[in-house]
């Protein structure tokens, strides 16, 4: 198994509010996500993100599946993309 973990940060309060509800979303319409973790910021301190995912996957190989399910391209980044100011990533193995 294997952790997914993305922050962005936004364009605007708005925007993050409806990123929240549409990375929830990708629960039963990405087939092969594991586990879906999705927070919004409340202390909005100067290093703080305002949005962090975080999913669970089988496997590598079901992350690159991931970064080209039609769901999650066609409608989650294409979102993200447009409002997202700046995002970091990390990927990490479960124990």
């Amino acid at each position: 198994m294997l952790k997914h973990v993305v922050c962005f940060k936004m364009d605007n309060g708005e925007n993050a509010d409806k990123a929240v509800a549409l990375l929830k979303s990708m629960q039963g319409n990405v087939p092969m996500l594991r586990g879906l973790e999705v927070g919004r910021d409340f202390l909005r301190s100067a290093r703080s993100y305002d949005v962090c995912l975080g999913v669970t996957l089988d496997d590598k190989a079901a992350l690159e599946a991931y970064q080209s399910d039609p769901y999650h391209c066609g409608t989650v980044k294409t979102f993200m993309h447009a409002h997202a100011v700046s995002s970091v990533a990390v990927d990490f193995m479960l124990d």
